[in-house]
């Protein structure tokens, strides 16, 4: 008999994903997200198609994490939940950013550092302005991505001393 019980369909998809085994958590997590969306719990469901994106993206499997993650954004916005729709958007941007869809991956990764500031969680916020900052420098717009990390840190109340060290070394800038 196949398990419809979402959450327990859940916990074996993060058991899978703590153990490695990215492709079953994936799977699981698809599961999931189907068995949630069945019972009515829009919510929970765009959680498990974030977190199964998240696993998709450790195989390599990019345009699947991305068909994945895809409009989950919108059901935490209509949820209120800025947090997991920047979360969500940040997800978008991640496999974007592996299609080397780059323009495409700074826009979501600056929406969803917006949505994060709002929410207060300024670790992950500076967390995706580095994202967009390497994006920058890869391109070979030193100075954006330089900005675009200094912004990130900027907002940071408790940084760690990596991050304290970043921010005195961009204070010392010769620009």
């Amino acid at each position: 008999m196949t398990e419809t019980n979402p959450k327990l369909i859940a916990d074996q998809a993060s058991q899978r994903y703590q153990e490695g085994d990215f492709e079953q958590a994936a799977r699981l997590f698809s599961e999931a997200a189907q068995a949630y969306q069945e019972a009515g719990n829009a919510i929970d469901a765009a959680e498990m198609r974030n977190n199964q994106s998240v696993a998709l993206l450790q195989i390599d499997d990019f345009q699947g994490a991305l068909d994945a993650v895809l409009e989950t954004d919108v059901v935490f916005a209509e949820a209120g939940d800025i947090r997991r729709q920047g979360l969500a958007l940040g997800n978008q941007a991640a496999a974007l950013e592996e299609l080397k869809r780059l323009d495409e991956a700074v826009e979501r990764y600056q929406a969803s550092a917006d949505l994060l500031e709002k929410a207060g969680e300024d670790q992950m916020r500076a967390l995706v302005m580095q994202s967009v900052a390497w994006i920058y420098i890869k391109r070979g717009k030193f100075f954006e991505g330089l900005f675009a990390m200094n912004s990130g840190l900027s907002g940071v109340k408790n940084p760690t001393l990596k991050q304290k060290i970043l921010r005195t070394l961009l204070k010392l800038r010769t620009w």
